[in-house]
């Protein structure tokens, strides 16, 4: 017998998924299957898929047990507990798990087209969503250079304008700088006449006390008439400095605005910033699914303004006291959330699991205020009642998702949520 040719990812799970749906119909289940075979189907394919693949290439009986009856269901059309869509032998994932299972001639052929089958089926899936991201990439692009052309054409009128006023304020500047010469001018020419009448009265000093008063007014009067002038010739040049500031601050200004609007950034940071900040995102992001906040993280969050709180229920109460029933476990917690709830302000939201049970509990426990508790609906487990809460809250509020569970805080950090552990929670209620 040749060797098996190793099966693709795709139709190994395909394989696991069919396989886990009839292992309970197995008259002899083999032992390594045993510890699995009572769980649920999906959660039996989830956990076990591989050891129940291995376990069916190892045992041709066993093998050829479960290739019957995933042939039977998949001839009767069944869907299955997991979840795998049932089908005919048309589909190349049953078919090449069909032909796995049973071994008929040629069934290496079938699994080596199945892949081909999936490969080619991925490639155009790639494709189609290549070109509508480019589509898009295109529109985006097109729609900024409409903006752009807009702003520019707003900040070419803008600098025109600007433009017209530095002309009309250069024109200004040279009238102010005209009177300044022409006040120098006379104050030269009343420096001239002071000269004169100094000149004038130590000439007629001796002709008498009345004709040197009258010089002495008439030197005090040019001097008066001095003083003004450097005066008016010192404001004109003070206003025309003041001008040219005001003007040379609105330039510069309207540059640096025409700079931000045009989108020039300045050369700054290095090569490696963006994938530097990337693997900072990157590693934040990974303590979000892992939980690592601790309690004061946990405090720090809840202390936002309007901050949203969402409790997985047992799983924090399962933690905290397993030993009790779970209507004691549901008090407990409650009870326990009021006192923070009241230090915080915080809105919020214990989840309780209540997917296999038809009726609700027969009693909600008393609840602080500020705590609302809600029951998930028949079938619906907690962890999705906990995902559709956090996709309601708009993007940005403070939400912080309570939950040991793994897919539960993926899902949180992947919405723009805040997941933390159940004993962070723990240790604030201590």
């Amino acid at each position: 017998m040749s060797e098996a040719p190793e099966l693709p990812p795709a139709v190994r799970d395909r394989v696991a998924a069919l396989a886990a749906d009839v292992l309970p119909r197995l008259e002899t289940v083999p032992a390594r299957l045993r510890r699995i075979a009572d769980f649920a189907p999906a959660r039996r394919a989830r956990v076990g898929g591989g050891q129940i693949v291995a376990v069916l290439a190892d045992d041709a009986a066993t093998r050829a047990r479960v290739g019957e009856l995933v042939a039977d269901r998949l001839d009767a059309g069944e869907t299955g507990g997991t979840g795998a869509p049932g089908g005919t032998a048309e589909d190349p994932l049953d078919a090449a798990a069909r032909a796995w299972l049973a071994r008929p001639e040629g069934w290496e052929r079938t699994v080596a087209d199945a892949a081909t089958r999936l490969d080619a089926r991925a490639g155009e899936q790639a494709a189609v969503r290549e070109t509508r991201l480019v589509a898009q990439a295109e529109d985006r692009a097109s729609r900024a250079e409409d903006q752009l052309a807009q702003v520019r054409g707003e900040r070419r009128r803008q600098l025109d304008e600007l433009r017209e006023e530095v002309t009309t304020l250069r024109r200004r500047l040279g009238e102010a700088r005209a009177r300044e010469r022409e006040a120098r001018r006379e104050l030269e020419g009343a420096v001239a006449e002071l000269e004169d009448a100094r000149r004038e009265a130590r000439h007629v000093a001796g002709e008498g006390d009345a004709e040197r008063r009258r010089l002495r007014t008439r030197v005090s009067e040019l001097e008066a008439a001095n003083a003004a002038l450097r005066r008016t010739g010192r404001e004109d040049r003070d206003e025309a400095g003041l001008r040219v500031r005001v003007l040379l601050d609105s330039v510069a200004e309207a540059a640096a605005g025409l700079r931000r609007e045009l989108l020039l950034p300045s050369a700054e940071g290095a090569p490696g910033d963006r994938l530097e900040q990337r693997i900072a995102e990157r590693a934040v992001d990974a303590s979000a699914v892992t939980g690592r906040d601790g309690p004061a993280a946990l405090e720090q969050y809840l202390a936002v303004p309007r901050a949203r709180l969402l409790v997985d229920g047992y799983n924090v109460s399962k933690t905290a006291w397993p030993e009790v029933s779970l209507e004691d476990q549901r008090t407990r917690l409650t009870r326990a959330l009021g006192p923070l709830v009241a230090r915080t302000g915080a809105e919020t939201t214990v989840v309780f699991d209540a997917a296999a049970s038809v009726a609700r509990p027969p009693t909600a426990p008393p609840t602080p205020r500020g705590v609302r508790v809600l029951f998930s609906p028949p079938g619906v487990i907690a962890d999705d009642v906990v995902a559709e809460l956090v996709e309601a809250e708009p993007t940005g509020r403070m939400v912080v998702v309570v939950s040991s569970d793994q897919e539960v805080a993926r899902h949180a950090a992947r919405h723009g949520a805040r997941a933390v552990g159940s004993p962070a929670l723990l240790a604030l209620l201590a």
